[in-house]
Order: C-alpha cells, then structure tokens, then sequence
C-alpha cells in the first residue's frame, strides 16, 4: 500500500490559462478572484506558494497557427500571455491582503521583477507568494516545463497540477467511459505510455531531480488546500 502522504511546506502550483478564462477571451473576473483566494488560503495555512501559470486565454501557438505567425514569435506572445496573467493574479492576491511578486523571465522591469532564483527564495522565507511568469524565457518550451525547472531551482516539495479532472487515466475519461484511474504512477511509466498531462520535458526533468507530481481536480471544494496538506487526491507521480 502506498504511504499516507505527509503536508508539504513549500509548493509549486501549476495552473493553465484556462482557469483563468476561456481561449483568446482574456482574463475573467470571477475566475480570478476565485483562484487567487483558493491561493491566499494555502498561504494562511503556513503553505509556501510558488506557482506557474499558463497564458492559454490570451494566447497560445497551437491554438493560433492558422494566424500565420512563425512559432518563435508566437511562443514569445504566449511568454507575455502568462506574464500578464501573472500580474493579474498579483493584483487579486494582494487586494486580499497577502503580499506577492511576479519574477518573470523577460525583461519587463515597470510591471515585474526579472527571475533571479536568491531573490525568489529570500521572497518565500518572507511568507510572499511567487508567481513565476514568462515561461523559461525560450521559446518550444511549454510552462509544464517552467514549472518543474522553477520547482527544482526553489526547492519545493512537489508540483501540483491543477487540472479539470480527478487524476491521470489510462486513457481520456471524457471519451472513453471504461478508463480507469491511476492512484500513483511512476516517471517511466508516465513516460513510456506517453501520458499526456505533462510535456515529456517536464517528466523527465522531474524524474532526474526526483520531483513529485500530484495531478488533480482543482475545481473540487478545498481541492487545493487538500492537495497541499498532503490528503489523498489525484494523481502522484513519482
């Protein structure tokens, strides 16, 4: 039987774009305040929060090739997208009292700090919230790949991705009624089947520096909050 999972000290939080509005139709109001309360409370639970968000509402190039714009300069468009999802989520999460900074990747000195790893974890020793934006800085790397690089650099515990389902499936639940739900699973195996819930980049960084993954619903009431405290939901990857 796998061991009862312990609470973790210090976290990184992977959300797409989407949680924060639809496709192309940029940032809802609701949806953000929801999600940067859910985060508020992770802090007042003693939780050190770092997290890394997609910019999917805004722009992404999958979804924008028929625009014809080449991938290079596309992918840096979407490196803006989770910039200014990022400073939206700093303006929420600080209107609730609870001090934040955005550390992104590109230079954009008038609206965030540029991402210099001692000053981030100085940042989390202070009880502030990270926000990682702006991806890696390089274009053909997704932000799953910018969270496990930002988790293993700021030495959190593991990595939640916050997703619209209840874990990984063998296969996807929304199309095949007979998938069935992997309670844990291994990097290799995760791997090996191709398992699309995070980029193969990110997997395979996560499983050299042995960072743990925990896939879950995060629209389930205290989802996050459980997620973090170690209780048994999702997915694990290890």
């Amino acid at each position: 039987m796998p061991k009862k999972r312990k609470g973790y000290k210090r976290i990184m939080l992977k959300i797409s774009g989407e949680v924060l509005g639809d496709h192309g139709q940029g940032i809802d109001s609701k949806a953000l305040n929801k999600i940067a309360k859910e985060i508020v409370n992770l802090n007042k639970h003693g939780i050190e929060v770092v997290i890394v968000n997609g910019g999917g509402n805004i722009w992404r190039y999958r979804d924008t090739k028929e625009a014809g714009i080449e991938r290079t300069t596309s992918d840096y468009m979407g490196m803006m997208a989770t910039i200014m999802n990022g400073v939206a989520l700093q303006s929420a999460i600080e209107k609730m009292g609870v001090f934040c900074r955005v550390a992104t990747s590109l230079d954009l000195p008038q609206i965030a700090e540029p991402y210099i790893r001692r000053r981030a974890l100085r940042h989390l020793e202070k009880k502030r919230i990270v926000i990682c934006a702006g991806g890696t800085g390089n274009p053909y790397f997704t932000t799953d790949t910018a969270a496990a690089l930002r988790a293993v650099e700021l030495g959190c515990d593991i990595i939640l991705k916050a997703t619209k389902v209840d874990g990984i499936y063998t296969a996807d639940p929304e199309k095949d009624k007979k998938a069935k739900k992997y309670t844990s699973i291994s990097y290799d195996e995760a791997i090996e089947k191709n398992l699309k819930v995070m980029d193969q980049t990110a997997f395979s960084l996560c499983r050299e520096s042995n960072m743990k993954i925990l896939v879950f619903n995060m629209h389930k009431k205290d989802a996050i909050l459980k997620a973090a405290q170690g209780e048994k939901v999702g997915t694990l990857v290890s």
